[in-house]
């Protein structure tokens, strides 16, 4: 188990965001990309978010919206790749670690491939109590509002079957599938539902901790159906439940959960990814 750094998380939380609106260059090992949501003007917009490593105390960062159907190949990225991206404060959003991308001036830099060459940055980064982000996240709207926390037990992982978009949700995925691509002119496919919806149960190392259940919001749980698109329920929710239970966390694996809550709903935190290297 991995002890904490120095330059781990502050007890003071995340950084103010800059009082003025200037673009700021950022340096960002990218942790986490969510599962897309509908967008009438994209189509579908992905969260992503990762520490900062161009500055002293390695702090989290959120990047919202990007869309990955409309980056160029040199501007594509994936989970623990390094890039650098002009961001400005996004106002809109309380939670001092969210940034609006400027979307064409994304650089991938270098992927950090296998555990130990991500545990250096992230191993400090740990934290052990989900229920003092609860805490803080209900008094205060603009607490820490992204964390990779480790469970001391994972009791559970529920899968269900997915209730299907939301009458906004299919509205804004109709009104951008009527509008044809302005560069090839075929008509837009629409965002699909994932079969499935997940969520873990687990306790964090705080003395009397009720549990927590999350649910888990990470594009590889929507990628992973997609794969399988063949398989029954049955078989697809075994898959599920093989890889994000049964591999992930296995007990040789030192897990943890990068958790965030939502801007308008700062009290519910999801999982936002699982960090799973070997103990």
């Amino acid at each position: 188990m991995a002890q904490m750094s120095l330059f781990g998380p502050s007890e003071a939380g995340p950084d103010p965001k800059p009082a003025d609106d200037r673009t700021v260059r950022l340096q960002l090992l990218i942790t986490v990309k969510a599962a897309p949501n509908p967008s009438e003007k994209y189509g579908e917009t992905v969260c992503v978010a990762g520490l900062r490593t161009d500055v002293l105390r390695p702090t989290w960062v959120r990047l919202y919206p990007i869309n990955f159907r409309h980056l160029d190949s040199d501007e594509a990225f994936k989970k623990y790749d390094i890039i650098s991206v002009d961001a400005k404060p996004a106002r809109q959003d309380q939670r001092r670690e969210s940034w609006k991308p400027v979307m064409d001036r994304i650089q991938k830099e270098r992927h950090l491939d296998g555990w130990r060459s991500r545990q250096p940055l992230l191993d400090p980064a740990i934290q052990d109590s989900m229920c003092r982000l609860n805490r803080e996240a209900q008094d205060h709207a603009d607490a820490q509002s992204l964390a990779l926390v480790r469970p001391k037990e994972v009791r559970a992982l529920k899968v269900t079957q997915h209730p299907g978009w939301t009458i906004d949700e299919q509205r804004r995925i109709e009104a951008y599938a009527s509008q044809p691509d302005l560069f090839s002119g075929r008509s837009r496919s629409p965002l699909e539902a994932p079969r499935f919806k997940a969520a873990y149960h687990y306790r964090c190392h705080e003395r009397g901790c009720n549990g927590h259940k999350q649910h888990v919001i990470d594009w590889e749980l929507v990628a992973l159906q997609r794969r399988l698109a063949g398989h029954s329920d049955a078989a697809l929710r075994e898959a599920l439940e093989t890889k994000f239970l049964g591999e992930m966390c296995a007990p040789n694996r030192d897990v943890a959960f990068y958790v965030g809550n939502q801007a308008k709903r700062v009290h519910v935190f999801s999982v936002l990814g699982v960090y799973w290297p070997k103990r």
